[in-house]
């Protein structure tokens, strides 16, 4: 018996045939500058986020003390305190600077802080601010900024010297308006830049920057490191398809399609890129060897963790006969890196993928346990 032809998307009336799911790669989304400034909330991932659901280490004093700081710079910053007049005597407003490892928690104490302080708080990355300055350019930039009394920048890291400029000048700005600043990163405000680029060039501009920030370190050990994410098994390429083709509002693709796709949008449309996805499932998992791809990829990921939307992976090896070393496995998604780069000046944003790409892949594998996988 001869099946059935695919219909216009490509399914068949073979139950055996799993239907075609769309691909992120199709996606090219339009994103006026309206949209960037409105999307300066905290991400879905930390929307119950507060400072009483932290879990501070008793272990780590640092925490907890960091976590009463912050509760005073809200409770200074919060609705219905008034702003002091344009000529009014008044304390420089705070600049608040968590340096610490990944998966320590200081986005969940940021957008504590930014929940603390309600609308009259814009929180992006670092990534997301330079992106607003170059749609809207800088004073556009400075005035929407200046209306909020709260600036939250996660993942603070200078790649360029244009960077360091740019936001060297735009939090000089703000501080002079009055507005508080809060950041997180992996790195010490006076050593960012380091390792990327020529930093000794422009450390007057990088000491300013440091300057203005009240540093606090945030000491710990990852909280997203599990066991059941480093030993997981890896997943048949065959599964990753059938699964995504059951599930509404997922994408399937090889990861050299995204690579490619990735190259051709703009960093600050990868969230929208994301709008209704639900599930990205990705094959043909390999290590990723170019520089400018990893960093695509890395922002990609970030995205795909502040919307919670889980992640499938399988390689090629693991749609046959189930693999080997799939890449869900401990030791293959910390493989998706070479060893270069993970010794390099972007070495904290590789781990901090790694991390986040873990977690984000063992929320993909619970869909695998239903009864209809």
């Amino acid at each position: 018996m001869t099946a059935a032809p695919p219909d216009l998307a490509g399914n068949t009336s073979d139950p055996s045939t799993p239907p075609r799911v769309r691909a992120l790669a199709d996606i090219r989304p339009v994103v006026p500058p309206t949209r960037l400034l409105a999307d300066l909330v905290p991400p879905r991932h930390f929307a119950d986020a507060r400072f009483s659901t932290y879990r501070a280490n008793p272990a780590y004093p640092s925490q907890g003390s960091t976590v009463a700081r912050l509760e005073e710079v809200g409770a200074q910053l919060a609705p219905g305190k008034v702003r002091r007049g344009l000529f009014a005597k008044r304390k420089a407003a705070p600049a608040i600077y968590m340096d610490g490892g990944f998966g320590v928690g200081k986005t969940h104490l940021l957008t504590s802080l930014a929940h603390a302080v309600g609308p009259d708080a814009a929180y992006g990355t670092f990534v997301e601010y330079t992106n607003l300055v170059g749609a809207l350019g800088f004073q556009a930039t400075v005035d929407a900024l200046a209306t909020k009394r709260l600036v939250c920048i996660d993942e603070f890291e200078l790649d360029d010297p244009g960077d360091t400029v740019l936001m060297s000048r735009l939090l000089r700005e703000l501080a002079d308006r009055g507005v508080a600043l809060a950041a997180t990163s992996n790195t010490l405000p006076g050593s960012l830049g380091e390792g990327r680029f020529a930093a000794e060039d422009f450390l007057r501009e990088i000491q300013a920057m440091a300057a203005r920030f009240e540093v606090m370190r945030v000491d710990g050990e990852d909280y997203r490191h599990r066991a059941v994410v480093t030993e997981t098994q890896p997943l048949p390429a065959d599964v990753v398809a059938r699964v995504a083709a059951s599930h509404p509002g997922a994408t399937l693709d090889s990861l050299d399609e995204v690579l490619d796709h990735l190259r051709g949008v703009h960093p600050s449309r990868y969230g929208a890129m994301l709008d209704d996805v639900t599930l990205v499932a990705l094959t043909g998992v390999h290590p990723v060897t170019e520089q400018s791809a990893a960093l695509r990829l890395v922002v990609l990921v970030d995205r795909l963790y502040d919307r919670d939307v889980p992640v499938l992976l399988a390689d090629d090896v693991a749609g046959v006969g189930g693999g080997v070393d799939g890449v869900t496995s401990g030791a293959a998604v910390s493989s998706l890196f070479t060893e270069e780069m993970l010794r390099g000046g972007y070495r904290k944003k590789y781990f901090r993928a790694l991390s986040r790409l873990g977690s984000l892949a063992e929320d993909g594998r619970a869909l695998t346990r239903t009864p209809t996988v």
